[in-house]
Formats: structure tokens, C-alpha cells, sequence
């Protein structure tokens, strides 16, 4: 049990984590990996080899630290991550393996002077309130899923019943249960967790589904990254007829119900969600601005479809911008980066509106910066990440 001078000791260690928190993360995920290979397959290597994984993980533990005893300031910190365990297929006995590789890395990048036993009690004690929350809300969310029409718990088989090159980057799979059975559904925005053997050595990946629910079939569409050991395969060695194993729909990004206009905003595969969501939205009478950059024509994806349905939906607005100026790509509504400028003039002219953005980081931080000089409320303002959490600032 957590008590209060448990709780005073975890908050007095708050300034060695803002200074040293990123190498002990480090060092932490370097024992686990060594010590229990087995979860390796839960994380995303390259998130590793970057080193974003780390800046997460140590934000993430610093803010428990900060709030330990008013963990209701996290806010949106915890949901979002349990959506991506429950995506990923985190279990509880997961979690005494990431305690004990916690505590020793506390223990030797700390120092036993500074990480005394009673420090290191405190800390245990402040996991295993952590780790007891996480496990209970991810059990409710694994239960509800399995529990609903259509829903399962672990993985499920899917076969590949379409392959679909959507631009020179992205290529589209359309996914249906190989058991032929109901299909769960999900909100416009969420994503789905997979889970594949290649080489010889498990990963799992998270993809946004690109298109609503239709009780038949789920879409991914996926970007081929230059190394990206998922997304090579992917495009280079699944075909139609292939099955994939797939966990269920997840995630706290989705489309919320308002009459305001709606604002989809996206950067290179960031696209993926807010197609669903515009699908959504289009059942409605909902004005909708649809803004998306491009690097050039050539890895835009989707245009097509964009473009007839705007054409047949006369509340939605779309515009494109493009980096690049190539011979062909004249018929972009503007050119280089999306600046505040460009943003200014797309929003509707009220911009007491709902905004919803994801692309690469910097984008990200830009549309954060440029949505804020529009006027748009915070609280209507909406992201998700590709990847680990980080800072917008």
C-alpha cells in the first residue's frame, strides 16, 4: 500500500528525474530488454533506436511522480495509456518485469546513497499502485471488447481480401475475419493492434483504420518508412488471400458528436484516421473543412476519393498544400509549408470550431501553435500521436 511517506519520498525525487530521468529510462529499458526478452515484441525498436520511447517513458514517469497523490491532474496521460496497451495486448504478468527492471535501474543510475532501500520501497510501492490501476482499467476494456457483438480478446485472424496502392508511400489493405463471423465496431479515429513473425522474431504495430466501420471488412493503409521493418513487409510480402493476426479496435482519439464545424487536419499518412472521421461527419449535415499536406502529388493519397466527395457533399471544403512544386502538382491550393497563414484563410470563418490534427511531430507542433493564433479553443482542439507521447510545446 501506498502511504503518505511513501508518497513524500516519490515526490522528493522529482528534480533527479527532470534531470536524469531520460538515462535512467534508458538504462531501464536496457536491462529489461536483457533480463526478460520476451516483451520485446511490445515495443517498437525503432521507436528505441531513436530514442523517443525513452523521452516518453521518462515524461510519463515524471508526471506520476509530480501527481502521485493527485494522479485525477494526468488527465488524458492514463487513458491513453491503456488504449495503447489494451491495442498492443499488454497482460498483468507483464508488469512485475517492468517493476523489477524499473527498480534496479533506479537503483544503479541513481546510486545506492541516493537510492536507498527506503527509496527504492517507495518507488516499489508507487509502481505497484500504478501498475494495480492500469491492469484493472485495461481488464475492463478487454472484457467490454470481448463481451460486445462481434468482439474478441487476444488476437484474431483476418484475411487480406484487398491490396490497394493509394499513392508512391501508402498502400491500403482491407482485412476480413477469416472465421467469416461479426465484425466489431469502432469509432472514427481508433486503430487497430497487429501482431506478425518476421524473420523468425514477433513484432506488433498499431494502424489507424482508414475507413468507417462497414460490419464487413477493416481498413488499414499503411506507409512504406525507408526502414521501417513492418511496413516493408507489409508492402513487399503480404498479398491478397494472406492472413493477418489483428487485435481489437482501440484508442481514445475518435470523433466526438457536436454541430460545430469540423476541421480535419492532417500531414502525410496522418491521413488515415481523419478519413474515417470524414466519412462519419458526412452523414450529417456537419460543414467540414478538410486540410491536408503533402510532401508533393506523388505521395498524396486519397485525392481522388477526397475530391468526389466533395463534389458530391456541398458542406465539405478541402484544400491541399504541397512542400514540393513538381510539373503536374499545379492544381495544389498552395505550396511549402502549412504556416499560419494558409491555415488562417482555410478555417471556416467562425473558428469556434472542432479541430482534429496528426501527422509527422514538427507538423504537429505547428498545427498546435497555428490553431491556438487562430483562436481556436484548446478544448476543441484534438491529436493523436504516430508514436510515444511526447511534448507539443
Amino acid at each position: 500500500m501506498l502511504s503518505a511517506e511513501h508518497r513524500a519520498i516519490v515526490k522528493a525525487t522529482v528534480p533527479l528525474l527532470e534531470s536524469d530521468g531520460e538515462a535512467l529510462i534508458t538504462h531501464f529499458y536496457k536491462l529489461l530488454m536483457s533480463d526478460h526478452p520476451e516483451v520485446r515484441p511490445l515495443f517498437n525498436q525503432a521507436n528505441q533506436a531513436s530514442g523517443a520511447q525513452q523521452r516518453a517513458l521518462a515524461n510519463g514517469v515524471l508526471m506520476y511522480a509530480r501527481h502521485i497523490d493527485q494522479l485525477e491532474q494526468l488527465g488524458g496521460l492514463v487513458s491513453q495509456i491503456i488504449n495503447k496497451h489494451v491495442a498492443l495486448n499488454i497482460l498483468p504478468e507483464h508488469y512485475p518485469l517492468v517493476g523489477e527492471s524499473l527498480l534496479r535501474a533506479i537503483r544503479e543510475v541513481l546510486g545506492a546513497e541516493i537510492a536507498t532501500d527506503t527509496v527504492i520501497e517507495a518507488w516499489g510501492a508507487a509502481y505497484q499502485q500504478l501498475a494495480d490501476i492500469l491492469i484493472g482499467l485495461e481488464e475492463e476494456k478487454y472484457a467490454a471488447r470481448a463481451a460486445a457483438p462481434g468482439g474478441w480478446r487476444g488476437t484474431r485472424s483476418f484475411v487480406v481480401a484487398q491490396k490497394v496502392r493509394e499513392s508512391d508511400e501508402i498502400m491500403s489493405f482491407y482485412l476480413r475475419p477469416a472465421d467469416g463471423g461479426e465484425l466489431l465496431e469502432f469509432q472514427p479515429g481508433q486503430y487497430i493492434g497487429m501482431r506478425l513473425v518476421i524473420d523468425g522474431e514477433e513484432v506488433r504495430r498499431n494502424y489507424s483504420l482508414s475507413a468507417a466501420h462497414n460490419g464487413r471488412e477493416y481498413r488499414i493503409s499503411v506507409k512504406r518508412e525507408l526502414n521501417g521493418k513492418v511496413s516493408n513487409h507489409l508492402h513487399a510480402s503480404v498479398n491478397e488471400g494472406d492472413t493477418l493476426d489483428l487485435f481489437a479496435p482501440s484508442g481514445d482519439f475518435k470523433l466526438e458528436a457536436s454541430e460545430k464545424p469540423l476541421v480535419l487536419i492532417s500531414g502525410g499518412v496522418g491521413i488515415t484516421p481523419t478519413l474515417a472521421m470524414l466519412q462519419a461527419a458526412l452523414k450529417t449535415n456537419r460543414v467540414v473543412h478538410f486540410i491536408h499536406s503533402a510532401r508533393h502529388g506523388g505521395v498524396h493519397a486519397f485525392r481522388k476519393v477526397i475530391d468526389e466527395l466533395a463534389a458530391r457533399h456541398p458542406q465539405l471544403k478541402r484544400f491541399y498544400c504541397y512542400e514540393e512544386r513538381r510539373t503536374g502538382d499545379q492544381h495544389a491550393d498552395g505550396f511549402g509549408y502549412l504556416d499560419a497563414a494558409l491555415l488562417d484563410e482555410w478555417l471556416p470563418p467562425s473558428h469556434d470550431v472542432d479541430a482534429y490534427y496528426l501527422g509527422p511531430i514538427g507538423f504537429m507542433k505547428a498545427m498546435k501553435q497555428h490553431l491556438k493564433a487562430a483562436g481556436v479553443p484548446e478544448s476543441q482542439s484534438h491529436f493523436e500521436f504516430f508514436g510515444p507521447a511526447a511534448a507539443l510545446e
